[in-house]
């Protein structure tokens, strides 16, 4: 496994390459749902990265965004992919986009890869070893205080339908606002994990995330020295409804707000 890891590196920069094509290009614009975006160069990017990761690792399943269609995610031995993590930055030519790869075996993070090609920030980990930014390794922060924590957060597509989803949002946030330095929603999950791995951030909350979204972020941060668990303060696991995460010192506190508030998604 470990032997490989390299060429998967390789391979995620090369299918950057088909994203910063793409970037300032006219694109031909798809709609999953009512706000949820796909564009050609999300289906470009998961088809290359699939026909070169599935001769990598044949003996690993395969779950990719805008291919996968299965609603249950293998953790036994599987490779998530996302294409784009941040599409609707990447229409809007916004740079806060990422390419992510998170392989998992029996529901544990084995390495991840996390990619912006346009800011040329390559976040990588593979178990036991450190997480890494470019080379160089990185680690959470060591702020203990919520109230001086800078937290990331993100919306989920169901919004618009106004249900639990949307009244979790609201809800979370009017309570945890008044206990935090500040917020920030900047619209990919995977590089605002890798940004908490990084000590640019102290925490991050989110709901109604797919597998994609977090599997290989998630194998940084705990690389980096954080944690990670679900709205009940256990494990995170794959196809959780909601996860929250943070450097380990202020996970206490930030459970207490965002935790009081359960989320079962399509409820």
């Amino acid at each position: 496994m470990r032997e490989r890891f390299e060429e998967l590196i390789e391979i995620v920069k090369s299918a950057g390459e088909i994203i910063e094509d793409g970037f300032s290009a006219k694109k031909s614009i798809k709609h999953k749902g009512i706000v949820d975006l796909v564009t050609e160069y999300d289906v470009k990017t998961e088809e290359y990265l699939i026909s070169k990761i599935s001769q990598l690792y044949p003996e690993f399943e395969i779950i990719g965004e805008e291919s996968y269609t299965d609603s249950k995610y293998s953790a036994e031995k599987a490779i998530y992919i996302d294409p784009i993590d941040g599409t609707t930055n990447f229409v809007h030519r916004i740079p806060h986009v990422a390419i992510s790869i998170g392989i998992w075996e029996n529901n544990t993070p084995i390495c991840g890869v996390v990619y912006n090609p346009i800011l040329k920030e390559l976040f990588t980990a593979f178990k036991a070893e450190g997480a890494y930014l470019n080379g160089s390794k990185i680690e959470v922060s060591s702020e203990t205080t919520l109230q001086s924590s800078l937290i990331g957060t993100g919306f989920p597509y169901a919004k618009v339908e106004q249900g639990s989803a949307y009244r979790w949002v609201v809800d979370t946030m009017s309570r945890i606002l008044p206990y935090i330095q500040d917020i920030r929603r900047l619209g990919s999950a995977a590089l605002d994990i890798c940004y908490l791995a990084d000590g640019r951030i102290d925490g991050f909350y989110e709901i109604d995330l797919k597998p994609w979204d977090v599997a290989g972020a998630i194998a940084i941060l705990l690389e980096a020295g954080g944690r990670v668990s679900d709205l009940k303060n256990q494990s995170y696991k794959i196809g959780d409804d909601a996860i929250v995460a943070s450097n380990g010192n202020i996970h206490e506190e930030l459970l207490k707000i965002v935790g009081k508030n359960e989320y079962i998604r399509n409820t």
